[in-house]
Parts: structure tokens; sequence; C-alpha cells
């Protein structure tokens, strides 16, 4: 029991890092239409201005806003000079330059930042453990990972369905050529949405950091994951990327710790670590390749 509690809680934790990378890009993909993958360049974008930021002032909070006005400022620029033209192409056209925006941030992140990758320590007033059950304590920084995960997700609901801006993106999802036709600016729209998911994604980078490794390139190794849970919970639903975000952390987490023992228990010693590894890094799509045999559109997708 304490085994499983563990993981539940590890997977709250990841589900709270997915859901702040997803949310925000499947508004971008579910609204503007754009295949954006340098949605995790704007990941390790808020990570390195965090670090830096820390160990220049000494204050996790000055990480904090360092990471969200780094990571909405090099978004509103990327959207600006590179996203804005692709609005009207075809997907291959939004690959291939959102691929491109992938290298040259890995560039300049290295030219700005270098290659050795920075170490962000946990801050004292998330240092420690707290004793959730008798007998099980767990990691003050974590707790608080969940936490944020919690309020941003709140934050959204009442963003999206409490104002007027929210009431424009609901639109957008459902017809952007009707909202632009009632004289709404749909490029200024477009904008918004696109630096949310980027402070979104700086924000992950800022609260990731004491408890991952931050690297060049650490975005492209989460992004295929981030895919996964919009195309699980539904191309332009920030619902069904919150559903999307708990089932994918939660399946990868228990995976990690129960399919070991499974498969000890019908496989001999020598083909039971194999397998099990197998089984566990397929598992999320195994998962998603099931919910799109039931519900090809997702399990809650935007409504068209």
């Amino acid at each position: 029991m304490q085994l499983f509690l563990e993981q539940v809680m590890n997977g709250l934790q990841y589900s709270a890092l997915l859901f702040l990378l997803a949310s925000g890009l499947t508004l971008v993909l579910g609204i503007m239409n754009v295949v954006n993958l340098a949605h995790g360049a704007l990941y390790m974008v808020g990570a390195f201005s965090a670090a830096s930021a820390i160990a220049i002032t000494g204050s996790f909070m000055a990480g904090v806003l360092a990471a969200i006005v780094g990571a909405g400022v090099y978004g509103l620029i990327v959207e600006r000079l590179i996203i804005s033209r692709l609005y009207q192409r075809d997907h291959l056209d939004q690959v291939l330059a959102t691929l491109g925006i992938i290298f040259f941030t890995n560039a300049l992140v290295t030219l700005l930042f270098g290659r050795s990758p920075p170490f962000v320590a946990i801050p004292p007033f998330f240092s420690g453990s707290v004793e959730i059950l008798p007998g099980l304590s767990y990691p003050v920084m974590r707790l608080a990972f969940i936490g944020a995960g919690v309020l941003v997700a709140i934050g959204l609901w009442l963003l999206i369905s409490r104002t007027r801006i929210g009431m424009l993106v609901r639109a957008g999802a459902d017809d952007v050529e009707i909202v632009e036709a009632l004289g709404i600016n749909i490029r200024r729209l477009f904008m918004l949405v696109f630096i949310l998911g980027a402070v979104l994604c700086g924000f992950a980078g800022v609260m990731s950091a004491p408890l991952m490794a931050i690297e060049i390139g650490m975005g492209e190794k989460v992004l295929i994951t981030v895919m996964v849970v919009i195309v699980v919970g539904g191309v332009g639903s920030v619902r069904g990327a919150l559903l999307g975000s708990i089932l994918i952390g939660m399946t990868d987490s228990l995976g990690r710790a129960y399919i070991p023992i499974w498969m000890s228990q019908v496989l001999s010693a020598e083909y039971s670590s194999t397998v099990s590894s197998s089984l566990v890094s397929a598992s999320i799509y195994i998962l998603m390749a099931i919910v799109l045999l039931v519900k090809p559109r997702g399990l809650i997708p935007a409504q068209r």
C-alpha cells in the first residue's frame, strides 16, 4: 500500500508537469491549427532563465518571474516573426518551420548559458518532507508542484469559462472564420493564446528545475509524451488535457512500479527484465491506442 500511494503521488506530480505543457499546446493546435513542435523549446527557455536568475539573485521567486517573462517574451517573438506566417500554411510547412525553431533555440540557449547544465537547488521553504500518512513521507517540493498544477487548472477554468477572452478562445476553437467575421481581431487572439502557452511552459520549467536535469534539448524529450496527452484528451480541449495528463501520468508512474513485479511472476528472470522495460516504455502508447479505438477524437474533444 505504501508503494502504491507513493507512486500515485509521483503520478500526480508528473501529471501536473504534463498538464502545464499540454494545456497551452492543445489550445495552439485546436484554435490556431498550428503543429508547434517548438513548444518544448519554450519549456527549456523557462528552465534556463530560472536557473540563471536563481544563480544571480539566490531567490527562487526571482527564478519564477524570470522563467515566466523569459518564456513569454521569447514566445511573443517567435509568434510574431515565424508562427504568424504559418497560419494559412499546411502542416508540413509548420512542422519544418517549428523544427527549425528547435535547432535555433538550442543553439541560442547554448550561446547564452553555455553547455554545462545548471544546477538548481530546492529552495529552503520547499525542502524536507511531509508525513502525509503514517510511515509515508513525501517531499514538499513535489507536493508544491502538484499544488501548482491544481492552481493553474483552476485558473485556466476561470479564464476560459468566466471571462470575455475565454469566450473568444472557446468560440475560436469552434469556428475561427465566424469569430473573424464578427469583427474580432483573430491575429491578436492567436498571439494571446500563444503567449499563454509560452508562459505555462516557463512556469513548468521553473517548477521542474529543482527536480529534473536542466539540459539542452530537454523540451524535445517530453514533447512526444505531451502530444500523447493531447491525443488522449482531445485536441483543443483544456479539460481533455487535464484528464489526459492524469491518465498518462498515472499510467507511466504505476507502470514503472508494477509492470516489473508482474512480469517477474509470469516470466523467468532471463526474460522478465527485457519484457518489462519494453512494456513500461510502451504503456502510454498502448493506452493511447485503446482510447483511439473507442473514441477517435479523444476523451473530451473540443465541441465543433
